[in-house]
């Protein structure tokens, strides 16, 4: 039997945006999933737009389902950590791409080859990685426009940046 189920289910006790007072908890999972979500409806408006270019929306939004899937392994890196230099990046894209390996190879090997092209990222088009970035970086600022309208003033420098 695979594990890679169990580890996934765990993305719900993860708490995001950890250096911060949050007046609405946040966890991976329903971050993922709103990523996800989001990512679909990318990939759709862009299907629209860029009918000679098409891509699977379905396929982005499993992607997104999975896009932090490694922070089961690593936990959640705040970005001012995660981004605070250009080592820090490549390091932290190093210890991602072997936390990706690690949960495929969880997966019984004849899933492998499917999951490895949601999980892994260097697996995905360019295209897909753009989408699931600005999926991700919506999410981020629906979480901080939320916490500003709960009167959390300590997402107003996030909301900025976003």
């Amino acid at each position: 039997m695979s594990h890679f189920f169990a580890y996934i289910s765990r993305l719900r006790w993860i708490r995001r945006w950890s250096l911060m007072r949050n007046a609405i908890p946040e966890d991976v999972a329903t971050h993922s999933w709103e990523v996800g979500t989001l990512a679909h409806v990318l990939g759709v408006i862009h299907n629209i737009q860029n009918p000679e270019d098409p891509l699977d929306p379905y396929r982005l939004a499993t992607c997104g389902l999975y896009h932090d899937a490694t922070e089961v392994i690593t936990g959640d890196m705040p970005t001012p950590v995660k981004y605070h230099s250009d080592a820090m990046r490549e390091a932290y894209k190093g210890v991602e791409a072997r936390a990706e390996q690690e949960l495929l190879d969880l997966l019984p090997t004849e899933m492998q080859a499917d999951f490895s092209q949601v999980l892994i990222e260097h697996n995905l088009p360019k295209t897909y990685q753009r989408l699931l970035k600005a999926a991700d970086r919506l999410s981020a600022l629906l979480k901080c426009q939320a916490e500003l309208r709960a009167g959390n003033k300590e997402f107003e420098h996030a909301e900025q940046e976003i």
